[in-house]
């Protein structure tokens, strides 16, 4: 195990700042569906057979959480949900935190109504557009 590294940053906000942890590698984790394919392939001698498609729900959206928000996540941390706050509906895009074992919604990320949902889906192509501009 590599020790810790003392870093001094040009801004100190806490002790947070002055360790920095050696990046380690996660390993990876084989798709046992693909092993699985993989292996039924070499028993069986046609290879034009296609896969049994899978069962999936009639609906594409995914299982409510405990609060009954539909929820996606974009990263580590970092989550999409559906909400309703009020009597409306809002779309979230905002960073979670973990407090006594909860995911809880953090201070930065956004809280969209659904006319600006709607909106912001109309720029897509244009943002698309201007990201590859850059």
């Amino acid at each position: 195990m590599q020790p810790l590294t003392f870093v001094k940053p040009e801004v100190s906000n806490g002790l947070a700042g002055y360790f920095r942890l050696p990046a380690k590698k996660m390993p990876k984790i084989k798709d046992k569906k693909k092993v699985s394919e993989s292996e039924s392939s070499d028993n069986d001698s046609s290879e034009d057979e296609k896969p049994a498609p899978s069962k999936k729900s009639k609906s594409s959206l995914p299982e409510k959480d405990e609060n009954g928000d539909y929820s996606w996540q974009l990263e580590k941390m970092k989550y999409v949900k559906v909400r309703a706050f009020k009597g409306n509906v809002y779309v979230d895009i905002r960073e979670h935190y973990l407090a006594d074992g909860k995911l809880k919604p953090g201070k930065k990320g956004i809280s969209l109504s659904v006319e600006q949902w709607r909106r912001v889906k109309e720029l897509i192509p244009e943002i698309d557009e201007a990201v590859k501009d850059l």
